[in-house]
């Protein structure tokens, strides 16, 4: 466990020309923020928005799109399409009848293709990435294909990094001068990346590194995510006389936790943990609760067998996974998954109209619209006592208590409860100890998570804006020189 002290000593006038850069390239989204020594400026993204999907899309000409613009895209490209795999060819295998023909050469018998085992999309328009900050501490996934060329993952996230940067330049606080050269960030990240490697934060840390160096950021610090969001919020509230304080930052693809040791002018990192935990998972389970049994998870079918009809489960579990990832979900539309769902949707039952909902969602990949609305209905819980979920291109309606959604959560919860646990475990201390609690991270709005934190620190919780905070912290680390290895 490491710990680190950190000044809070503002810099005077003769640094004006300075400025502290904070990306936090995370695993669903994406922000920046610069710091000029007094204010903190958060860089739109997306036109208007601070945040920007983590997302990179390449087409078959090996153009990249990223961004919201690079989900559009691929959803686009593979609506309506029917996925035709076919064998990759590796070559050609010839015998011979060991003869020597006329022209004296050997008489060849047969010639055939040799094929791998692998199979390609041969329509597929273009590729799309998300969530490669998860991959980072794999050894098995550092290169991925895209059509026939293998990329590194830090080539995949250099274009978004570089968009970034440009957003940066483009959106400079003014009064700052000379203009900054912008080769320089402040980096964030997880306290454990998710991974095998049993040095996996090193793994990513390095591979992160070389992607910033690629988008020109050659001047790099790191700092974990939760230090970061800590220090914001201290930057905030500068007259904060708290002591002992525990940062949770809870985001779209993980949990990260801090305790820190704070007097008015420094402070002390004390413990980190962090877990593979976030809003993410939260998704999946909801369409895996909600949609499945409304896309025919459960019903029955019948077939013909060779001397009777045979009455089975249908496989609806061929299909769960591809559901479950919407980039990957229009790898459905194939004969072998809507060959079975025409037979069942033939046989006219009330459970047919699941089968048909299913058939709808992969013949016009509406995977990514399902997730999109899941989403809201799980930010709609956090406002009201019960939600609707509207989804008129599949016929779907219904509405979910936040009780009902509770309950569906509650093994994530525990999760939560438990990574707690562990946190002050590895401080040392115990709940009564802790005189302040950080609450940040899209996830950290689900009411659920906010009473467990309220009851267990009463009157100690404060929320510090859930979606930027990290970036912000990261531009006033690099601003005052802290820096981290990512070693927990």
């Amino acid at each position: 466990m490491n710990t680190k002290q950190q000044s809070f000593q503002r810099a005077g006038d003769e640094n004006s020309s300075r400025l502290g850069i904070g990306i936090d390239y995370g695993t669903s989204n994406s922000a920046a923020a610069v710091f000029d020594g007094v204010k903190v400026t958060v860089i739109a993204l997306e036109e208007a928005a601070k945040i920007m999907p983590s997302a990179t899309y390449i087409n078959r000409e090996y153009q990249i799109v990223t961004g919201q613009a690079a989900i559009e895209e691929y959803v686009r490209s593979n609506t309506g399409r029917t996925v035709e795999l076919s064998a990759e060819i590796l070559g050609e295998g010839r015998t011979s009848t060991g003869q020597i023909g006329d022209h004296g050469l050997p008489e060849e018998a047969s010639t055939s293709l040799i094929y791998g085992q692998s199979l390609v999309d041969g329509g597929q328009q273009g590729r799309l990435f998300r969530g490669v900050k998860r991959l980072l501490g794999n050894n098995e996934s550092q290169r991925l294909m895209v059509f026939d060329k293998p990329f590194r993952l830090v080539a995949l996230i250099t274009p978004l990094l570089l968009r970034i940067r440009r957003a940066i330049e483009a959106q400079l606080p003014p009064g700052i001068s000379p203009t900054p050269i912008i080769d320089h960030a402040c980096i964030g990240h997880p306290v454990n990346f998710e991974g095998s490697l049993s040095d996996r934060n090193r793994a990513a840390l390095s591979a992160l590194s070389e992607s910033y160096g690629y988008a020109q950021f050659t001047r790099q610090s790191f700092y974990p995510e939760p230090n970061a969001a800590a220090l914001s919020y201290l930057h905030a509230n500068p007259q904060l006389q708290t002591k002992t304080l525990l940062a949770v930052d809870f985001g779209g693809g993980t949990l990260d936790l801090c305790v820190i040791k704070h007097t008015q002018e420094d402070f002390e990192v004390i413990a980190t943990h962090g877990i593979g935990l976030g809003g993410d998972h939260i998704d999946q389970l909801l369409f895996r609760e909600l949609i499945f049994p409304l896309l025919g998870k459960g019903e029955r079918w019948r077939r013909a067998g060779e001397d009777r009809e045979i009455e089975t489960l249908f496989p609806f579990e061929d299909y769960e996974d591809l559901l479950l990832n919407w980039a990957v979900s229009y790898m459905l539309n194939q004969n072998k998954y809507t060959t079975p769902l025409h037979q069942r949707i033939q046989e006219g039952d009330e459970a047919s109209v699941k089968f048909q909902r299913l058939y709808d969602l992969i013949k016009n990949n509406h995977s990514y619209l399902v997730f999109q609305l899941l989403k809201e209905l799980k930010a709609d819980l956090s406002r009201k006592e019960s939600a609707s979920l509207d989804i008129p291109e599949l016929d779907i309606e219904l509405t979910l208590t936040r009780a009902q959604f509770e309950s569906m959560i509650s093994g994530l919860i525990v999760k939560f409860e438990q990574a707690i646990d562990d946190t002050l475990s590895r401080a040392g201390i115990d709940d009564s100890e802790i005189e302040l609690v950080i609450r940040t991270g899209g996830s950290s709005l689900i009411p659920a998570v906010k009473r467990i934190l309220e009851e267990r620190f009463p009157a100690k919780v404060v929320e510090h804006d859930p979606f930027t905070s990290v970036a912000a912290g990261l531009a006033i680390a690099e601003y005052l020189g802290a820096s981290n290895t990512g070693e927990a």
